[in-house]
């Protein structure tokens, strides 16, 4: 239900002739992107909080793409959402806040599948308040874990549960809801990662029942922005490392210093576009979602029920590609009648072959894919994959095609 030639036409990244399937490490911008920055840097660039227009013009814009993005996560109200350089820079803020009250014997769980931004800042945060680690381990058969294993990890001394909401090394979709379920019945906080998995399907952090969230524009489609979304109760009271003058309601007590507004601004352009895939793509979603949601909301969580539909397609298609391709062996979840628990980001190893080598290899011809363990340290650890390089991952979205990953079955068959 997308029109493929109407989006591409809006990436002009896409015009360079290459197969851009490194998205994973941040996708290609739409026009309305660019257009909003421009727009804000030209017309409307000022601090915050002044008494003169431009002033009112910058926070009205602020102001916009932060109730933008609170409809494109289902949060309670935009107050609920702040905004910093990157979800890292957010994650180790909150780290250091919410681990003021843990105390020698309390005691946190972390996976082996997360991304390190949502493993180091908790590892080093229990290190200085004395608490213990548990780790949630996933089966290296197919790279999932199981709610039923996390609740055997559980304790009245669990704090917190940070998980990642997909996987973006081997594109395993998480049962974030389940795990916010068990955590709470012991006590536990939950922090969730979704960087990996905000460009791929609809989020709505009121029905997944989590604590908190961060992610990051640039995953899906905007600038370099990253994204805490929080419940309203637990940011008024967690204490905020903060500037004196700064208000000490939120959003404001968790935005440190003077933000990047313009790129605010090409959120605002990112969420535009995906409205306006929302408008486009058609009635079954919409129908489906308006018994819950209305006006921008209703058009967010439509076009990401569309592009997910979509790319279970794109799915199938780069399962089917990866599997015709002799000595390559993919890591995690490979069964098609199972694709409904990933997102089509697909990493794997090819027998004889450096995945560097390999990397290098397809991007002289034309095909951006990625080699390494894309700072998810734990699941190369945990495969033995570390010492030898990682994997290759090719993590086609929404203004892919299947030719294109034909095209790259292809080129993996001639090495």
């Amino acid at each position: 239900m997308l029109d493929l030639d109407a989006i591409r036409a809006k990436f002009p990244a896409l015009g360079s002739g290459d197969v851009v399937f490194d998205n994973p490490g941040g996708t290609q911008v739409p026009r309305e992107v660019t257009d909003r920055i421009v727009r804000y840097l030209h017309e409307t660039n000022a601090n915050h909080g002044g008494a003169f227009p431009t002033s009112h013009a910058s926070d009205a814009v602020v102001a916009e793409g932060r109730a933008a993005v609170a409809d494109f996560l289902g949060a309670a109200r935009p107050e609920e959402i702040a905004f910093g350089p990157n979800m890292t820079t957010l994650t180790f803020a909150m780290a250091r806040s919410l681990s003021r009250g843990w105390k020698p014997g309390d005691e946190v769980v972390l996976t082996r599948l997360d991304h390190d931004a949502n493993v180091s800042p908790w590892l080093l945060a229990a290190a200085d308040r004395g608490a213990t680690v548990r780790w949630l381990d996933f089966d290296p058969a197919d790279c999932t874990w199981s709610v039923g294993e996390l609740r055997k990890l559980l304790s009245e001394r669990t704090k917190l549960v940070a998980v990642g909401w997909a996987s973006n090394s081997v594109g395993t979709v998480n049962d974030v809801a389940g795990a916010a379920k068990a955590a709470h019945e012991a006590g536990a906080l939950v922090y969730v990662d979704a960087v990996h998995y905000a460009p791929h399907g609809p989020i709505d952090v009121a029905e997944a029942g989590i604590d908190f969230l961060a992610c990051s524009a640039y995953k899906f489609f905007g600038p370099h922005l990253g994204i805490l979304w929080g419940r309203h109760d637990l940011l008024e009271r967690t204490f905020a490392y903060k500037v004196r003058p700064a208000h000490d309601a939120p959003p404001d007590r968790w935005e440190t210093g003077t933000q990047s507004f313009e790129a605010v601004a090409g959120t605002l352009g990112a969420l535009e576009y995906l409205g306006w895939v929302g408008e486009r793509s058609g009635g079954p979603y919409r129908e489906a979602l308006s018994g819950r949601y209305a006006g921008r909301r209703l058009v967010l969580k439509s076009a990401m029920a569309a592009i997910h539909a979509y790319e279970a397609r794109l799915s199938r298609a780069l399962g089917e590609a990866l599997a015709a391709v002799p000595g390559l062996s993919v890591r995690g979840i490979s069964d098609p009648a199972l694709f409904a628990a990933r997102v089509p980001t697909f990493s794997f190893t090819m027998e004889g072959r450096h995945p560097r080598a390999i990397a290098e290899e397809l991007g002289r011809r034309g095909f951006r894919v990625w080699d390494g363990n894309y700072y998810a340290v734990g699941v190369t650890e945990r495969l033995g994959l570390e010492a030898s390089g990682g994997m290759v991952r090719v993590g086609p979205v929404h203004y892919n095609t299947v030719d294109e990953i034909r095209r790259l079955g292809a080129a993996l068959r001639s090495l």
